[in-house]
Protein backbone atom coordinates (compact mmCIF):
# COMPACT_ATOMS: atom_id res chain seq x y z
CA UNK A 1 0.00 0.00 0.00
CA UNK A 2 2.75 2.63 0.47
CA UNK A 3 4.40 2.65 -2.90
CA UNK A 4 0.56 3.17 -3.96
CA UNK A 5 0.46 5.99 -1.64
CA UNK A 6 3.46 7.27 -2.80
CA UNK A 7 2.81 7.09 -6.71
CA UNK A 8 -1.17 8.29 -6.80
CA UNK A 9 -1.97 9.52 -3.04
CA UNK A 10 -3.95 6.28 -2.23
CA UNK A 11 -5.69 6.53 1.04
CA UNK A 12 -6.42 2.74 2.38
CA UNK A 13 -8.84 4.89 4.60
CA UNK A 14 -10.81 6.13 2.12
CA UNK A 15 -10.93 3.88 -0.73
CA UNK A 16 -9.91 0.38 -1.57
CA UNK A 17 -7.87 -1.04 -4.52
CA UNK A 18 -10.67 -2.68 -5.79
CA UNK A 19 -12.86 0.70 -5.62
CA UNK A 20 -10.11 2.63 -7.63
CA UNK A 21 -10.18 0.07 -10.32
CA UNK A 22 -14.42 -0.15 -10.83
CA UNK A 23 -14.32 3.74 -10.60
CA UNK A 24 -11.23 3.86 -12.78
CA UNK A 25 -13.09 1.33 -15.82
CA UNK A 26 -16.35 3.11 -15.37
CA UNK A 27 -14.47 6.87 -16.28
CA UNK A 28 -13.09 5.41 -19.05
CA UNK A 29 -16.20 3.79 -20.20
CA UNK A 30 -18.33 6.75 -20.22
CA UNK A 31 -15.60 8.66 -21.80
CA UNK A 32 -14.52 6.56 -24.22
CA UNK A 33 -17.01 7.69 -26.79
CA UNK A 34 -14.32 10.12 -27.77
CA UNK A 35 -12.19 7.85 -29.21
CA UNK A 36 -15.19 7.64 -32.73
CA UNK A 37 -16.18 11.04 -32.32
CA UNK A 38 -13.08 12.43 -32.91
CA UNK A 39 -12.23 10.84 -35.75
CA UNK A 40 -15.88 11.47 -37.30
CA UNK A 41 -14.76 15.20 -36.53
CA UNK A 42 -11.72 15.46 -38.13
CA UNK A 43 -13.08 13.27 -41.02
CA UNK A 44 -14.04 16.87 -42.28
CA UNK A 45 -10.80 17.21 -42.89
CA UNK A 46 -9.59 15.19 -46.03
CA UNK A 47 -5.88 15.48 -45.09
CA UNK A 48 -6.31 14.27 -41.46
CA UNK A 49 -6.58 10.76 -41.59
CA UNK A 50 -8.95 9.31 -39.21
CA UNK A 51 -7.02 6.87 -38.34
CA UNK A 52 -4.02 8.63 -37.49
CA UNK A 53 -6.49 11.24 -35.22
CA UNK A 54 -7.74 7.47 -33.80
CA UNK A 55 -4.58 6.50 -32.34
CA UNK A 56 -3.64 10.38 -31.34
CA UNK A 57 -7.05 11.06 -29.69
CA UNK A 58 -5.99 7.73 -27.62
CA UNK A 59 -2.25 8.40 -26.60
CA UNK A 60 -3.15 12.04 -25.96
CA UNK A 61 -5.60 10.58 -23.08
CA UNK A 62 -3.15 8.39 -21.92
CA UNK A 63 -0.36 10.79 -21.87
CA UNK A 64 -3.03 13.14 -20.25
CA UNK A 65 -4.65 10.83 -17.95
CA UNK A 66 -1.09 8.64 -16.32
CA UNK A 67 0.05 12.87 -15.87
CA UNK A 68 -3.35 13.38 -13.70
CA UNK A 69 -2.57 9.71 -12.35
CA UNK A 70 1.51 10.26 -11.22
CA UNK A 71 1.50 14.23 -10.96
CA UNK A 72 -1.80 15.14 -10.12
CA UNK A 73 -3.01 11.81 -8.04
CA UNK A 74 -6.34 12.75 -8.39
CA UNK A 75 -9.04 10.03 -10.15
CA UNK A 76 -9.45 12.19 -13.16
CA UNK A 77 -9.45 11.50 -16.75
CA UNK A 78 -8.45 13.79 -19.59
CA UNK A 79 -8.79 13.36 -23.37
CA UNK A 80 -9.24 15.61 -26.44
CA UNK A 81 -12.06 17.82 -25.12
CA UNK A 82 -15.88 17.93 -26.97
CA UNK A 83 -16.24 21.52 -28.41
CA UNK A 84 -12.56 22.47 -28.14
CA UNK A 85 -12.45 19.40 -31.16
CA UNK A 86 -15.47 21.42 -33.08
CA UNK A 87 -13.87 24.56 -32.78
CA UNK A 88 -10.75 23.38 -34.31
CA UNK A 89 -12.58 21.43 -37.58
CA UNK A 90 -15.70 23.71 -38.04
CA UNK A 91 -14.34 27.66 -37.03
CA UNK A 92 -10.57 27.83 -37.39
CA UNK A 93 -9.97 25.65 -40.55
CA UNK A 94 -13.43 25.25 -42.77
CA UNK A 95 -14.85 28.85 -41.07
CA UNK A 96 -11.36 30.60 -41.36
CA UNK A 97 -9.87 29.03 -43.99
CA UNK A 98 -6.39 28.23 -41.93
CA UNK A 99 -4.92 24.57 -42.15
CA UNK A 100 -4.96 22.23 -39.24
CA UNK A 101 -1.00 22.77 -38.56
CA UNK A 102 -2.23 26.73 -37.71
CA UNK A 103 -5.00 25.30 -35.29
CA UNK A 104 -2.17 23.00 -34.07
CA UNK A 105 0.85 25.83 -33.56
CA UNK A 106 -2.20 27.92 -31.51
CA UNK A 107 -3.02 24.49 -28.92
CA UNK A 108 0.90 24.02 -28.44
CA UNK A 109 1.03 27.82 -28.04
CA UNK A 110 -1.96 27.62 -25.37
CA UNK A 111 -0.37 24.84 -23.67
CA UNK A 112 3.05 26.69 -23.11
CA UNK A 113 0.84 29.50 -21.86
CA UNK A 114 -0.98 27.36 -19.04
CA UNK A 115 2.46 26.32 -18.17
CA UNK A 116 3.16 29.31 -17.48
CA UNK A 117 0.26 30.30 -15.93
CA UNK A 118 0.28 27.55 -13.67
CA UNK A 119 3.75 27.65 -12.57
CA UNK A 120 2.75 31.31 -11.39
CA UNK A 121 0.38 30.50 -9.72
CA UNK A 122 -2.86 32.22 -11.74
CA UNK A 123 -4.89 29.56 -12.49
CA UNK A 124 -5.05 29.15 -8.90
CA UNK A 125 -5.34 32.80 -8.00
CA UNK A 126 -8.11 32.37 -10.60
CA UNK A 127 -9.96 29.92 -8.97
CA UNK A 128 -9.38 31.26 -5.39
CA UNK A 129 -11.36 34.27 -6.48
CA UNK A 130 -14.74 32.33 -7.25
CA UNK A 131 -16.96 33.15 -4.24
CA UNK A 132 -18.00 29.71 -2.34
CA UNK A 133 -21.50 29.92 -3.49
CA UNK A 134 -21.05 30.16 -7.10
CA UNK A 135 -18.79 27.17 -6.65
CA UNK A 136 -21.19 25.07 -5.01
CA UNK A 137 -23.36 26.66 -8.41
CA UNK A 138 -20.76 24.78 -10.78
CA UNK A 139 -21.25 21.73 -9.44
CA UNK A 140 -24.84 21.94 -9.74
CA UNK A 141 -25.10 23.27 -13.13
CA UNK A 142 -22.16 20.46 -13.90
CA UNK A 143 -24.71 18.07 -13.09
CA UNK A 144 -27.48 19.36 -14.96
CA UNK A 145 -25.17 19.77 -18.12
CA UNK A 146 -24.11 15.78 -17.68
CA UNK A 147 -27.58 14.62 -17.29
CA UNK A 148 -28.40 16.59 -20.25
CA UNK A 149 -26.12 15.12 -22.66
CA UNK A 150 -27.07 11.67 -21.24
CA UNK A 151 -30.27 12.51 -22.24
CA UNK A 152 -29.45 14.07 -25.86
CA UNK A 153 -26.98 10.81 -26.49
CA UNK A 154 -30.06 8.54 -25.58
CA UNK A 155 -32.60 10.42 -27.85
CA UNK A 156 -34.61 10.59 -25.06
CA UNK A 157 -34.46 14.03 -25.47
CA UNK A 158 -34.31 15.10 -28.77
CA UNK A 159 -34.08 18.25 -31.49
CA UNK A 160 -37.16 20.49 -32.03
CA UNK A 161 -37.39 23.27 -34.54
CA UNK A 162 -40.45 24.90 -31.89
CA UNK A 163 -39.19 24.68 -29.14
CA UNK A 164 -35.54 23.89 -29.26
CA UNK A 165 -36.00 20.68 -27.23
CA UNK A 166 -38.77 17.75 -26.81
CA UNK A 167 -38.94 14.23 -25.26
CA UNK A 168 -38.31 11.87 -27.82
CA UNK A 169 -40.19 8.26 -27.83
CA UNK A 170 -38.52 5.91 -25.35
CA UNK A 171 -40.98 3.42 -26.21
CA UNK A 172 -38.56 2.03 -29.01
CA UNK A 173 -34.75 2.29 -30.40
CA UNK A 174 -31.57 4.04 -28.03
CA UNK A 175 -34.35 6.31 -25.93
CA UNK A 176 -36.15 2.77 -24.70
CA UNK A 177 -32.42 0.96 -24.09
CA UNK A 178 -31.47 3.65 -21.82
CA UNK A 179 -34.57 3.71 -20.06
CA UNK A 180 -33.92 0.52 -19.28
CA UNK A 181 -30.38 0.79 -18.79
CA UNK A 182 -31.66 3.89 -16.25
CA UNK A 183 -34.07 1.57 -14.20
CA UNK A 184 -31.26 -0.97 -13.96
CA UNK A 185 -28.66 1.00 -13.24
CA UNK A 186 -30.61 3.14 -10.61
CA UNK A 187 -31.97 0.19 -8.79
CA UNK A 188 -27.89 -1.37 -8.42
CA UNK A 189 -27.19 1.90 -7.15
CA UNK A 190 -30.11 2.64 -4.22
CA UNK A 191 -29.47 -1.13 -2.85
CA UNK A 192 -25.69 0.16 -2.93
CA UNK A 193 -23.93 -2.75 -5.02
CA UNK A 194 -20.32 -2.29 -5.66
CA UNK A 195 -19.64 -1.19 -9.22
CA UNK A 196 -23.42 -0.50 -10.12
CA UNK A 197 -22.62 2.23 -12.39
CA UNK A 198 -19.97 -0.18 -14.63
CA UNK A 199 -22.34 -3.46 -14.13
CA UNK A 200 -25.57 -1.40 -15.16
CA UNK A 201 -23.45 -0.12 -18.66
CA UNK A 202 -22.09 -3.77 -19.18
CA UNK A 203 -26.16 -5.15 -18.78
CA UNK A 204 -27.69 -2.44 -20.65
CA UNK A 205 -25.09 -3.00 -23.50
CA UNK A 206 -26.29 -6.87 -23.60
CA UNK A 207 -29.40 -6.00 -23.47
CA UNK A 208 -29.47 -3.69 -26.62
CA UNK A 209 -27.57 -7.02 -28.99
CA UNK A 210 -31.50 -8.67 -29.83
CA UNK A 211 -32.78 -5.50 -29.73
CA UNK A 212 -30.08 -4.32 -32.60
CA UNK A 213 -28.72 -1.06 -31.48
CA UNK A 214 -25.32 -2.69 -29.70
CA UNK A 215 -23.51 -3.81 -32.88
CA UNK A 216 -20.89 -6.00 -32.71
CA UNK A 217 -18.03 -4.33 -34.36
CA UNK A 218 -15.15 -7.33 -34.11
CA UNK A 219 -12.35 -7.63 -31.41
CA UNK A 220 -8.77 -6.19 -32.55
CA UNK A 221 -7.46 -4.18 -34.53
CA UNK A 222 -3.43 -2.85 -35.32
CA UNK A 223 -2.88 0.75 -34.54
CA UNK A 224 -2.84 3.19 -36.94
CA UNK A 225 0.80 5.23 -37.63
CA UNK A 226 0.57 9.13 -36.90
CA UNK A 227 3.38 10.08 -38.29
CA UNK A 228 1.40 12.29 -40.69
CA UNK A 229 0.03 14.14 -37.97
CA UNK A 230 2.69 14.23 -35.88
CA UNK A 231 4.83 17.31 -34.95
CA UNK A 232 3.00 19.28 -37.65
CA UNK A 233 3.27 23.37 -37.01
CA UNK A 234 2.89 26.11 -38.97
CA UNK A 235 4.98 28.95 -37.54
CA UNK A 236 4.62 32.21 -40.19
CA UNK A 237 1.14 33.19 -39.19
CA UNK A 238 2.02 33.27 -35.50
CA UNK A 239 1.76 36.67 -35.09
CA UNK A 240 -1.45 37.53 -36.53
CA UNK A 241 -4.55 38.64 -35.35
CA UNK A 242 -6.09 35.63 -36.08
CA UNK A 243 -3.77 33.52 -34.06
CA UNK A 244 -4.51 35.74 -31.36
CA UNK A 245 -8.23 35.14 -31.12
CA UNK A 246 -7.88 31.75 -31.65
CA UNK A 247 -5.21 31.05 -28.67
CA UNK A 248 -7.59 33.46 -26.74
CA UNK A 249 -10.66 31.19 -27.73
CA UNK A 250 -9.11 27.85 -27.08
CA UNK A 251 -7.67 29.63 -23.83
CA UNK A 252 -10.78 30.51 -22.23
CA UNK A 253 -12.91 27.22 -22.75
CA UNK A 254 -10.21 25.01 -21.78
CA UNK A 255 -9.39 26.96 -18.82
CA UNK A 256 -13.11 27.27 -17.18
CA UNK A 257 -14.07 24.08 -18.50
CA UNK A 258 -11.09 22.62 -16.30
CA UNK A 259 -11.61 25.03 -13.64
CA UNK A 260 -15.56 23.95 -13.57
CA UNK A 261 -14.65 20.37 -13.85
CA UNK A 262 -11.95 20.46 -10.93
CA UNK A 263 -14.30 22.23 -9.00
CA UNK A 264 -17.19 20.27 -9.00
CA UNK A 265 -15.30 16.72 -8.98
CA UNK A 266 -12.86 17.49 -5.99
CA UNK A 267 -16.21 19.01 -4.19
CA UNK A 268 -18.22 15.58 -4.68
CA UNK A 269 -14.64 13.47 -3.66
CA UNK A 270 -14.49 15.37 -0.50
CA UNK A 271 -11.14 16.77 -1.12
CA UNK A 272 -11.76 20.04 -0.89
CA UNK A 273 -10.96 22.13 2.72
CA UNK A 274 -14.52 22.93 4.49
CA UNK A 275 -13.48 25.78 5.96
CA UNK A 276 -10.69 27.73 3.40
CA UNK A 277 -13.10 26.10 -0.05
CA UNK A 278 -9.34 25.13 -1.03
CA UNK A 279 -8.57 22.06 -3.28
CA UNK A 280 -5.76 20.33 -1.94
CA UNK A 281 -3.32 19.58 -5.17
CA UNK A 282 -5.16 21.34 -7.68
CA UNK A 283 -1.82 23.13 -8.83
CA UNK A 284 -0.51 20.06 -9.89
CA UNK A 285 -3.86 19.11 -11.16
CA UNK A 286 -3.87 22.32 -13.24
CA UNK A 287 -0.22 21.34 -13.96
CA UNK A 288 -0.96 18.08 -15.57
CA UNK A 289 -3.49 19.31 -17.17
CA UNK A 290 -1.35 21.95 -19.02
CA UNK A 291 1.24 19.55 -20.13
CA UNK A 292 -1.39 17.07 -21.72
CA UNK A 293 -2.42 20.16 -23.72
CA UNK A 294 1.00 20.60 -25.13
CA UNK A 295 1.44 16.97 -26.04
CA UNK A 296 -1.65 16.54 -26.93
CA UNK A 297 -0.22 19.28 -30.01
CA UNK A 298 2.69 17.51 -30.28
CA UNK A 299 0.99 14.36 -31.06
CA UNK A 300 -1.69 15.82 -33.66
CA UNK A 301 -4.96 16.64 -31.76
CA UNK A 302 -7.27 19.42 -30.62
CA UNK A 303 -6.88 20.61 -27.06
CA UNK A 304 -6.62 17.75 -24.15
CA UNK A 305 -8.49 18.68 -21.18
CA UNK A 306 -10.30 16.96 -17.88
CA UNK A 307 -13.30 15.44 -18.63
CA UNK A 308 -16.67 15.95 -16.53
CA UNK A 309 -17.28 12.73 -17.00
CA UNK A 310 -14.50 11.73 -14.51
CA UNK A 311 -17.42 12.07 -12.22
CA UNK A 312 -18.39 8.98 -12.50
CA UNK A 313 -15.83 7.41 -10.96
CA UNK A 314 -15.66 9.71 -8.45
CA UNK A 315 -19.16 8.45 -7.60
CA UNK A 316 -18.35 4.93 -7.91
CA UNK A 317 -15.94 5.32 -4.95
CA UNK A 318 -12.18 6.57 -6.64
CA UNK A 319 -10.38 9.26 -4.84
CA UNK A 320 -6.61 9.17 -5.94
CA UNK A 321 -4.67 9.19 -8.83
CA UNK A 322 -4.98 4.84 -8.95
CA UNK A 323 -8.47 5.39 -10.64
CA UNK A 324 -6.78 7.76 -13.42
CA UNK A 325 -4.26 5.13 -13.33
CA UNK A 326 -6.80 2.25 -14.51
CA UNK A 327 -8.37 5.18 -16.85
CA UNK A 328 -5.08 5.40 -18.82
CA UNK A 329 -4.79 1.68 -18.87
CA UNK A 330 -7.80 1.59 -20.48
CA UNK A 331 -7.12 3.82 -22.82
CA UNK A 332 -3.86 2.04 -23.23
CA UNK A 333 -6.04 -1.41 -24.26
CA UNK A 334 -8.41 0.44 -26.15
CA UNK A 335 -5.59 0.66 -28.51
CA UNK A 336 -5.43 -2.45 -29.98
CA UNK A 337 -9.38 -3.39 -28.96
CA UNK A 338 -10.74 -0.76 -30.25
CA UNK A 339 -13.73 -2.28 -32.45
CA UNK A 340 -14.55 -4.07 -29.23
CA UNK A 341 -14.83 -0.48 -27.28
CA UNK A 342 -16.65 1.25 -29.67
CA UNK A 343 -19.65 -1.41 -29.97
CA UNK A 344 -21.04 -0.08 -26.72
CA UNK A 345 -23.45 2.08 -27.72
CA UNK A 346 -24.21 5.59 -25.89
CA UNK A 347 -27.67 4.51 -24.78
CA UNK A 348 -25.43 2.12 -22.16
CA UNK A 349 -23.50 4.82 -21.00
CA UNK A 350 -26.02 7.92 -20.94
CA UNK A 351 -28.25 6.10 -17.48
CA UNK A 352 -24.54 6.50 -15.85
CA UNK A 353 -24.37 9.76 -16.99
CA UNK A 354 -27.87 10.88 -16.02
CA UNK A 355 -27.47 9.09 -12.40
CA UNK A 356 -24.22 11.37 -11.83
CA UNK A 357 -26.04 14.12 -12.88
CA UNK A 358 -28.11 13.88 -9.57
CA UNK A 359 -25.38 12.90 -7.62
CA UNK A 360 -23.89 16.00 -8.79
CA UNK A 361 -26.60 18.57 -7.86
CA UNK A 362 -25.61 17.84 -3.96
CA UNK A 363 -23.61 21.37 -3.38
CA UNK A 364 -26.61 23.53 -3.71
CA UNK A 365 -27.66 22.60 -0.81
CA UNK A 366 -25.06 24.91 0.63
CA UNK A 367 -25.84 28.33 -1.64
CA UNK A 368 -27.48 31.07 0.79
CA UNK A 369 -31.01 31.64 -1.14
CA UNK A 370 -31.67 33.93 1.16
CA UNK A 371 -29.34 36.77 0.00
CA UNK A 372 -30.11 37.21 -3.52
CA UNK A 373 -26.96 38.77 -4.77
CA UNK A 374 -25.61 35.05 -4.11
CA UNK A 375 -28.74 33.63 -5.13
CA UNK A 376 -29.05 35.00 -8.72
CA UNK A 377 -25.72 34.93 -9.98
CA UNK A 378 -25.30 30.96 -8.94
CA UNK A 379 -28.68 30.06 -10.59
CA UNK A 380 -27.54 31.86 -13.37
CA UNK A 381 -24.54 29.94 -13.66
CA UNK A 382 -26.14 26.79 -12.84
CA UNK A 383 -29.20 27.21 -15.84
CA UNK A 384 -26.53 28.50 -18.35
CA UNK A 385 -24.17 25.39 -18.06
CA UNK A 386 -27.10 22.94 -19.88
CA UNK A 387 -29.10 25.70 -21.71
CA UNK A 388 -25.49 26.72 -23.35
CA UNK A 389 -24.14 23.58 -23.34
CA UNK A 390 -20.93 25.31 -21.93
CA UNK A 391 -19.51 25.19 -18.71
CA UNK A 392 -17.31 28.31 -19.44
CA UNK A 393 -20.30 30.27 -20.66
CA UNK A 394 -21.77 29.35 -17.07
CA UNK A 395 -19.10 30.43 -14.93
CA UNK A 396 -18.34 33.42 -17.28
CA UNK A 397 -21.76 34.35 -17.02
CA UNK A 398 -22.33 34.10 -13.13
CA UNK A 399 -19.46 35.95 -12.61
CA UNK A 400 -20.30 38.86 -14.26
CA UNK A 401 -23.62 38.88 -12.74
CA UNK A 402 -21.86 38.48 -9.40
CA UNK A 403 -19.60 41.43 -9.68
CA UNK A 404 -22.05 43.88 -10.94
CA UNK A 405 -25.56 42.71 -8.79
CA UNK A 406 -22.98 43.33 -5.65
CA UNK A 407 -21.23 46.34 -6.84
CA UNK A 408 -24.81 47.48 -7.30
CA UNK A 409 -26.33 46.80 -3.41
CA UNK A 410 -23.27 48.72 -2.49
CA UNK A 411 -21.87 45.60 -1.02
CA UNK A 412 -18.35 46.27 -2.00
CA UNK A 413 -16.65 44.06 1.66
CA UNK A 414 -17.55 40.88 -0.61
CA UNK A 415 -15.73 42.12 -3.76
CA UNK A 416 -12.02 41.63 -4.33
CA UNK A 417 -9.69 43.59 -7.12
CA UNK A 418 -9.07 40.22 -8.88
CA UNK A 419 -12.99 39.38 -9.18
CA UNK A 420 -13.41 42.78 -10.59
CA UNK A 421 -10.52 42.23 -13.32
CA UNK A 422 -12.30 39.15 -14.23
CA UNK A 423 -15.51 40.68 -14.42
CA UNK A 424 -14.06 43.10 -17.10
CA UNK A 425 -11.58 40.47 -18.57
CA UNK A 426 -15.63 38.36 -19.19
CA UNK A 427 -17.63 41.49 -20.55
CA UNK A 428 -14.79 41.89 -23.24
CA UNK A 429 -14.93 38.05 -24.18
CA UNK A 430 -18.04 38.20 -24.67
CA UNK A 431 -17.97 41.91 -26.53
CA UNK A 432 -14.46 41.33 -28.86
CA UNK A 433 -14.22 37.49 -29.03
Amino acid sequence: MEILKKLFGFDPKTTTVRTEVLAGITTFLTMSYILAVNPAIFGQLESMPSGAVFTSTALAAIFGTMAMAFWGKLPFGLAPGMGLNAFFVYTVCLGMGYSWQFALTAILIEGILFIIMTVTNIREAIVDAIPVNLRCAIGGGIGLFIAFIGLQNSGIIVNNDATLVSLGDFTSGSALLATIGLIITGFLYAKNVRGAMLLGILITTLIGIPMGITKFQGVLSTPQSIEPIFCQFEWENIFTLDMLVIVFTFMFIDLFDTMGTLISVCTKAGIVDKKTGTISRLKDAFMADAIATTAGAIIGTSTTTTYVESASGVAQGGRSGLTAFVIGCCFVVSLFFSPLFLSIPAAATAPVLILVGLLMLEPIRNIDFSDYTEAIPAFVCVIIMPMAYSISDGILTGMILYVVLNALCGKFKKLTPTMYILAVLFVLKYMFF
